[in-house]
């Protein structure tokens, strides 16, 4: 095992930054970036032992995607049915007492359906809405992720009986212990639709009151503010055969976390609610899309994963990166 150094990449970013890690590092690091640090073990464990003591409060954003709720075993491990929803609850008081006044939590959370009948399960809403209300927390808007790309599932409903359409998304819920946390619609803004670029070329616009009775001034859309304001319907492919990570786990003979995000998924919240220079935690890091993505972004990032295999996989997004390993592939 290599001697942890990190050192804050002040030549990138405004010199004002620290890192966060400087000091004697917890003897559960798997391995650490410049920007970064996987911890192995399981969350709830970190979380409460002391490992994480000198973040508690600092944290700007937790990005996760916990196991989701189905109503069998899958081999990345995931509580099922009721006792889903208590062990998810019991994160609450954990996640909030890492978070700065005005930070944010991001769960994303997936569909299922009852066992053997083409009717979804109420599971996953009922573990996102006791999660926020059993915790005291805000919900600052609730998203929306689509996978054009997903596989058509349930396979016996859509597949063979051809009695449902295929379920290509999933939630992701924004909440808070402030009303207000920290967020900027500014940094996520959207390349502006060909209409759009038109109409700003053009320098006017059919003003006038609508039927919805808005009344819409000569100006009110000629202003270029540099891109459009997303909606919180957030469209991304998961189609990438050959990303690094993949590629890595392959070319190693490493298992595939089955369960993976785009990396595009996890920037756009990171930009939304944080700023170059904060901390970002993943409680259930898996193939450590979290990581990656704050690295990118210039984020401190903490993530947690239980499963050795998964770490090991993971490495793979941080080619050249590593300063610290204490199990590499």
């Amino acid at each position: 095992m290599q001697t942890l150094t990190l050192t804050a990449p002040t030549d990138e970013v405004e010199a004002r930054l620290v890192s966060p890690f400087l000091g004697r590092p917890p003897s559960n690091v798997a391995y650490a970036t410049a920007w970064g640090r996987m911890l192995h073990g399981k969350s709830d464990e970190i979380l409460s032992d002391g490992s994480l003591a000198r973040f508690e409060g600092k944290v700007n954003l937790i990005f996760t995607s916990p196991p989701f709720p189905l109503n069998r075993k899958k081999r990345y491990g995931n509580e099922t049915g009721e006792s889903y929803i208590r062990w998810l609850c019991t994160f609450g008081p954990l996640f909030k007492k890492m978070l700065t006044p005005d930070g944010s939590i991001v769960i994303e959370m997936g569909n299922s359906w009852e066992p053997g009948m083409p009717v979804m399960s109420t599971l996953a809403l009922r573990a996102l809405l006791d999660f926020q209300t059993e915790n005291d927390l805000y919900l600052c808007q609730e998203f929306i992720w689509q996978n054009p790309a997903k596989l058509p599932s349930p396979a016996q409903w859509v597949n063979v009986e051809r009695i449902r359409v295929k379920d290509s998304f999933t939630k992701l819920w924004w909440m808070s212990p402030n009303k207000k946390p920290k967020a900027c619609n500014q940094r996520v803004l959207q390349d502006y639709s060909p209409s759009m670029k038109e109409l700003l070329k053009r320098g006017s616009y059919n003003s006038g009151k609508r039927p919805s009775q808005h009344n819409i001034g000569e100006t009110s859309f000629l202003k270029n503010n540099g891109g459009a304001i997303p909606s919180n319907v957030l469209t991304y492919a998961n189609t990438l055969n050959l990303d690094p990570y993949q590629t890595y786990c392959r070319d190693n003979g490493l298992q595939l976390h089955p369960a993976r995000m785009p990396i595009d998924l996890a920037k756009f919240f990171i930009r939304f609610l944080t700023e170059p220079g904060d901390i970002v935690l993943d409680p259930f890091g898996g193939s450590n899309t979290t990581g990656a993505a704050a690295e990118e972004l210039e984020r401190f990032w903490i993530s947690i994963e239980a499963s050795e295999d998964y770490i090991k996989g993971s490495r793979g997004r941080f080619d050249g990166k590593i300063t610290s390993d204490s199990f590499s592939a």
